[in-house]
């Protein structure tokens, strides 16, 4: 049995895959160009965002718009502790500083009141200045947006969406990118919505912000509104208007989520499905079953743990430690999860989780 079964998922639209890489082939427009562009509109069409531009991964997907508000040495952006490392690495990339904000004992997403105190503690303490907060939508459901975005506009401090595991949830019926400046996607192979590769994307309703996003991914090209300023009509790749990055989604890469793209709610629905199912299954067996925000819709991308790691307890926390984090750390684990799983093999999991629950 696979923890996470692609090959399935390949059989399923194996033709459309085939084409879709084919066209591409056959072109040779593997680097932007329309597969890329058509897969951004369907992108953005499905989140509800005014704009999706892609790049190369998850990772540059969350240190792009910190580069794009000039976040940098001094400033302080908010994370989870409970999270994939990647949530935290941008911060000390762009030259800031991460504070690790405790997360709920329930949802395991970030914790508001601890995000308020760290929030206060970083401006009394006067070492960092407040920027930017990383919401996390961890295991596939979203965190408390409502909450965090009013903590946000309370301060004055820009709000990421950090969908790497949750792209495609909701909560009350609304996307993470309602409440945030930017929600962020990663299409690491091994994720709900997953390329064949690398694969990221930046999701934004801000005109502006979204220009010098595309212009960062790309070397610093010029933008629409450099373009305008300067008089310029030439190919804006050529006139670099700030500093940027390589970071390009693949036209391959674009094709095949394109097909994917297509079948994602009817897989969100089976995702669902099996999620139910486990629950049922083990809820008299075990501690807890995974408990989702009240109003919220999971992805349920995958029942997985990833810690604080060392190299990062250098950094600020908020009052009180890690409590919590510190706790589940320690009794989490990992069940298979994707919309394929049979429900014989499924039957398998929760047999063997009983039986060593009692």
């Amino acid at each position: 049995m696979n923890f996470i079964d692609l090959a399935a998922q390949r059989d399923q639209i194996r033709p459309q895959i085939e084409a879709a890489m084919a066209r591409v082939l056959n072109t040779c427009g593997f680097i932007m160009g329309p597969e890329v562009t058509n897969f951004e509109k369907s992108l953005a069409t499905f989140a509800g965002a005014k704009h999706a531009l892609a790049c190369a991964n998850g990772t540059d997907a969350l240190l792009i718009p910190l580069r794009a508000w000039n976040i940098g040495p001094g400033d302080a952006v908010f994370v989870p502790s409970f999270t994939f490392v990647a949530s935290a690495e941008v911060a000390p990339l762009v030259g800031a500083s991460p504070v690790f904000v405790d997360v709920l004992p329930d949802t395991y997403n970030m914790d508001p009141a601890s995000l308020e105190a760290a929030i206060l503690d970083v401006k009394k303490q006067g070492k960092l200045k407040p920027r930017a907060i990383i919401a996390v939508d961890l295991f596939g459901q979203p965190a408390d947006y409502p909450a965090i975005s009013a903590i946000a506009k309370k301060h004055g401090l820009k709000l990421i969406a950090d969908q790497a595991q949750g792209f495609g949830c909701t909560l009350n019926g609304k996307q993470p990118l309602d409440w945030a400046d930017v929600a962020t996607a990663s299409f690491f192979p091994a994720k709900p919505l997953g390329c064949y590769g690398d694969g990221g994307a930046i999701l934004t309703n801000d005109d502006s912000l979204a220009g010098l996003i595309d212009s960062i991914r790309i070397h610093g090209k010029a933008s629409i509104e450099d373009m305008a300023a300067k008089k310029y009509d030439n190919d804006p790749r050529y006139l670099n208007m700030r500093i940027g990055v390589n970071s390009r989604l693949d036209a391959l890469q674009a094709a095949i989520l394109s097909e994917k793209l297509k079948i994602y709610p009817d897989e969100l629905t089976k995702r669902d499905a099996i999620a139910q199912r486990y629950n049922a299954g083990l809820g008299p067996h075990v501690r807890r079953v995974p408990t989702v925000i009240a109003g919220g819709f999971s992805n349920w991308a995958q029942y997985t743990i990833e810690s604080e790691q060392d190299v990062y307890s250098v950094y600020p926390t908020a009052p009180g430690g890690l409590p919590v984090t510190e706790d589940i750390r320690n009794r989490v684990m990992s069940l298979p999860m994707h919309p394929y799983l049979s429900e014989a093999d499924q039957a398998l999991v929760i047999d063997a989780v009983r039986s060593f629950n009692g």
